[in-house]
Formats: C-alpha cells, sequence, structure tokens
C-alpha cells in the first residue's frame, strides 16, 4: 500500500510482521536472521525482533541458526479457507472433472499480479509431472487461469493492475510484452476461455474458464493441466473445453445456490 493513501489507522508493525511471515516459501522454507533482513529491506535488529516474537507466539521456529514457519501459521490460512466456501464447493466438481479428462484440475484466484491455488485434484492413477497445492502461486500473467481473471476485471481495475505486471522470458514462448497481453486478455473476454501452452514451464499445457458469483463477476478460474506432449491445444478445445465449461458452470450454480437464504 503506498504511503499516501495510509490512514491514521495503519499499523506499520503489523505490515512489516505479515511481511515477515510472507518471505518464507517453498524456495525458502528455512532462512537466517541476515536473509530475512535481506528479503524483507530491514534491518538485522527490525528482523530480529519480529522473527523472535513469531517464535514466542510459536507462529516460527527457530534452531539456534535458521528460522522457518510453525504450524500454527495454518490458523491463518484454514480461517479464511472455513470462511470461504469456494473451495468446498468446487473440490467435489474437480474430482468428477479429473476423472473424466485424466489430467490435473485447480480453482484460483488472483491475489495482485498473481494467481493464488485454493481448491486441487490430481488424477490418482497417473503418475505427473504436472502438481501444485493449495496455498501455491503463480505469476497471472503466464498461466491461463490468470488470464481468465484478468480478463474479468473491470476495465479500470485491468489498466490500473497491467503496469504492475513484471513479464519475464520464462520460456520461449512466454508473452513478451504487456500490449501482447492485453490483447490476449481481450480475446479470452470475447472466447470465455483461456488456453496458455508452455509460457508458464516448458511442457506444460493448460486450458482455464471463469467461476463466477451470484452477481456474476469473475471471482476465480478453473483449469485443466496437462503435458503438453499428451494435452494438445486441439485436444483441450475439442476434448476438454465442454466439460471445464460445465465444471465451471456447476461451481457458479452451487455459489448461487448456497447465496441463498433458506427456505422457511
Amino acid at each position: 500500500m503506498a504511503e499516501e493513501s495510509r490512514g491514521a489507522y495503519f499499523v506499520q508493525a503489523f505490515e512489516r510482521g505479515l511481511a515477515v511471515i510472507s518471505c518464507f516459501d517453498a524456495e525458502h522454507p528455512e532462512m537466517t536472521l541476515t536473509e530475512v533482513a535481506k528479503a524483507t529491506g530491514f534491518t538485522r535488529a527490525a528482523a530480529r525482533r519480529f522473527l523472535l516474537t513469531l517464535v514466542d507466539l510459536n507462529y516460527a521456529r527457530f534452531d539456534g541458526k535458521r528460522f522457518r514457519l510453525g504450524p500454527r501459521v495454518l490458523e491463518l490460512g484454514y480461517a479464511y479457507l472455513s470462511s470461504f466456501s469456494l473451495p468446498r464447493i468446487a473440490d467435489s466438481h474437480l474430482a468428477a472433472l479429473v476423472a473424466q479428462v485424466g489430467e490435473f484440475s485447480s480453482v484460483s484466484i488472483l491475489d495482485g499480479t498473481e494467481i493464488i491455488d485454493v481448491a486441487t485434484r490430481v488424477p490418482p492413477s497417473q503418475i505427473m509431472r504436472v502438481s501444485s497445492s493449495v496455498g501455491a502461486r503463480y505469476p497471472a500473467f503466464a498461466t491461463s487461469m490468470g488470464r481468465v481473471l484478468l480478463a474479468g476485471l473491470d476495465p479500470n481495475e485491468l489498466d490500473r493492475l497491467l503496469p504492475d505486471i513484471e513479464i519475464k522470458q520464462l520460456t520461449d514462448y512466454t508473452v513478451r510484452t504487456r500490449e501482447e497481453l492485453r490483447t490476449d486478455i481481450a480475446r479470452v473476454k470475447q472466447a470465455g476461455y483461456s488456453i496458455v501452452d508452455q509460457e508458464l514451464e516448458y511442457g506444460l499445457m493448460s486450458i482455464s474458464a471463469p467461476v463466477r458469483d451470484p452477481s456474476g463477476q469473475v471471482i476465480a478460474g478453473i483449469n485443466v493441466a496437462g503435458q503438453s506432449g499428451r494435452l494438445t491445444a486441439d485436444k483441450a478445445r475439442r476434448d476438454v473445453l465442454s466439460l471445464l465449461l460445465r465444471t465451471s458452470a456447476a461451481i457458479t450454480s452451487d455459489l448461487i445456490q448456497g447465496s441463498r437464504p433458506a427456505a422457511r
């Protein structure tokens, strides 16, 4: 949040504590004090105070040299998921979709310039290189679900967000400019689905559709992803798209039903 937009209520220490928690991820599950200070931009003294406070509260652990998050951090995510009906509603639909297509499927939401997986399903009978987990983050610009979610934004919202997106060449197939990205987002908005082939990583192809809330607003994306040698763009359009759209519509329908007050 820009400093000029912060109100008198803003507690900077709380923001910094969250920044310390957020700097741990799959690539950095353990870090030294120096590494945390560098990742957050804090002084060593400030980083040490935040880390030791987290240790005292059981949100982090310290072995004398390296810090890592503790299991209690899961309570923060669980509080959100337990109050958010989408993952619970989507799960059975994902299971049915995965059983039909034999590929990985997940549901994600947009968080700034990234997407976050909130529900995932993997085919039990298939050894897959494609995998993910709840809470995993990916750059929105290079994913089919990201483009579905970006296409669902209000035009003014999209205009505000696009300058914040850092285009990185993750593969030779990755979109190269914001102008190219904007063009594809417009195409996705018109088509109602997105296909991204090997832009996030080599060998990975995915197709996504939007999930809407009761008001019709796009709140999530649902995808089917697989190895590009097995799941081609043509096969995705021919064999997967109709099932994906049907599943998306079913999740939306369940969300609408769940939002209605119970009959008396």
